[in-house]
């Protein structure tokens, strides 16, 4: 699929993918992949290969949490490895305030401005991940220090 022909959300990830050095072509998936376990069914690769964006809210800003498939967010930890005094998920408006995405297609990149960013560690186990490219039917491949540098991600344990 050309670049072109990607959805709006899509080409805005395309074009920080671009914009970072980042290779991976945006693939367009014929049922939406808005779960974890979803898109590894459709790509053929682990539940823990999906790097899950995750929008939380924290002491009155968006934070974006990669976390793998395979996890859940023990936010109480994270809020404590952090120093914040508290993570909550962010309702589905503060979502899109902040990415410009629907949840279940958020990107890593391609935000309206820079999200502060937390990569789970346990993604550096795979040799290529797999994340959102802006709606629930778009995916893209990535390495983890990929991941890492397009997001200025600082990388924790997360659950």
């Amino acid at each position: 699929m050309t670049e072109s022909s990607l959805p709006a959300r899509s080409r805005l990830v395309h074009d920080a993918l671009r914009a970072a050095g980042i290779p991976g072509e945006i693939v367009v998936l014929p049922d939406a992949a808005s779960t974890a376990v979803l898109a590894a069914e459709a790509l053929g690769v682990e539940v823990g290969a999906i790097a899950n964006s995750l929008v939380f809210w924290s002491d009155g800003e968006p934070l974006l949490v990669m976390t793998s498939g395979a996890h859940r967010v023990d936010t109480a930890a994270l809020a404590a490895r952090l120093g914040r005094t508290s993570i909550r998920r962010a309702t589905p408006d503060q979502v899109r305030d902040a990415t410009g995405q629907a949840i279940g297609g958020v990107a890593p990149t391609g935000h309206p401005a820079p999200l502060v960013t937390v990569v789970d560690e346990d993604l550096a186990r795979h040799p290529e991940v797999w994340a959102a490219g802006g709606t629930p039917h778009t995916v893209f491949p990535l390495t983890f220090d990929e991941l890492v540098r397009v997001t200025g991600g600082t990388v924790l344990k997360v659950d």
